[in-house]
């Protein structure tokens, strides 16, 4: 029996950045359908006006429930029918309350089994009118009943960064670390690595808070690799991140844990630049997206570089199968084998056998 293409749930992110023209240049080589089934969860409407500011050919199939998705087309969903005015390089209410109202509606399909996995495009909510601003991440997290339980992995060839605190102020970073939260999340990387990224024992260095051992290190961090170790996780360190990265110590491992955001994102920048994307872990969706902001400088120019995009789409395709190929020998456990009961006590196992006396002829 042939197997169904994986479907691929993308959200078209701030509509006045450069998203719906990646997107345009991604489906530009129809051959990437042979990959997966995509279901383009935006609007009609701004893309067309996006498909007419930068005269580009794209062709979609404009469907309003995914279940309709054809396999060989690159389905758009209407997610809603108002008119949303589209101001090119800026960010506006508008244009974020579309990226929200694309996720929403992609979350709810989700949970009917409609996609296989999420490549989201990027936005940031709550620049403009909200009180609350959050990350994208931040706010699936917050949809699904799961603040503060996912993990952001960052990836570039062989390079694999999380970090512990997220993407918050490097006060409150400090504020929150202990070592509950740096277990928490070293276990959330290592069996993300074994279930998304099919490594068997997957090695994790744990990066120092301070270029010298201080507090954090001897109270919090040395204290959690070693209760990580009793628990089976293959975790190592602490290492001072200077060094780590200038002798290229990352290499010797299949993931990097930091313990705040500048620690990772100021090597994987001088690293990747804007090629690199990103895993998010801890949640029963599989989510992917670029490491990017919304690009709202080249918006309306068509110089915009759809390579993260591409490489997005086909993290969350091969994160499926990995999951699926980690979980299946786990769905039908085989059921308990009785056998007849024995003594097997110590007595029994140890006991000598005695020799048969041979009978007299």
């Amino acid at each position: 029996m042939e197997e169904k293409k994986i479907r691929i749930a993308i959200t078209h992110g701030d509509t006045n950045s450069t998203s719906y023209e990646t997107i345009f240049k991604t489906f530009a080589d129809p051959t990437i359908l042979e990959l997966f089934t995509p279901i383009i969860y935006g609007s009609p409407k701004i893309a067309a006006y996006h498909r007419k500011s930068l005269d580009m050919q794209a062709n979609f199939t404009i469907i309003s429930d995914a279940s309709d998705a054809n396999e060989d087309k690159v389905n758009l969903l209407t997610c809603f029918d108002n008119e949303v005015k589209v101001e090119l390089g800026i960010a506006t209410p508008a244009s974020e309350q579309a990226a929200r109202k694309a996720v929403d509606r992609a979350l709810s399909d989700f949970d009917k089994g409609l996609f296989d996995a999420l490549v989201t495009l990027p936005a940031v909510y709550g620049s403009g009118s909200d009180t609350n601003p959050c990350t994208q991440t931040q706010y699936i997290e917050h949809a699904l009943g799961l603040d503060g339980k996912s993990l952001t992995i960052h990836t570039h060839g062989p390079l694999r960064i999380a970090s512990v605190t997220g993407d918050i102020p490097l006060g409150d970073a400090l504020r929150e670390l202990r070592k509950e939260l740096v277990i928490e999340k070293s276990a959330t990387f290592f069996n993300s690595l074994k279930r998304d990224f099919r490594l068997s024992n997957p090695r994790i260095a744990l990066l120092q808070v301070n270029p010298q051992p201080g507090a954090e290190e001897e109270e919090i961090l040395k204290p959690a690799i070693n209760e990580l170790r009793s628990a089976g996780v293959n975790a190592h360190g602490p290492y001072p991140a200077d060094v780590f990265f200038a002798h290229y110590d990352y290499l010797r491992f299949d993931g990097t844990l930091v313990m705040y955001h500048n620690q990772a994102m100021t090597p994987l920048s001088m690293l990747a630049g804007d090629s690199s994307i990103e895993l998010t872990a801890g949640l029963p969706v599989v989510v992917a997206s670029p490491t990017t902001e919304p690009d709202f400088e080249h918006a309306g120019q068509g110089t915009s570089d759809e390579s993260s995009l591409r490489d997005a789409i086909y993290l969350a395709i091969d994160t499926c199968r990995y999951r699926r190929q980690y979980d299946e020998p786990l769905d039908n456990p085989l059921k308990k084998l009785y056998h007849e009961k024995r003594d097997e006590s110590e007595k029994v196992r140890f006991a000598i056998p005695k020799k048969h006396e041979q009978k007299p002829q």
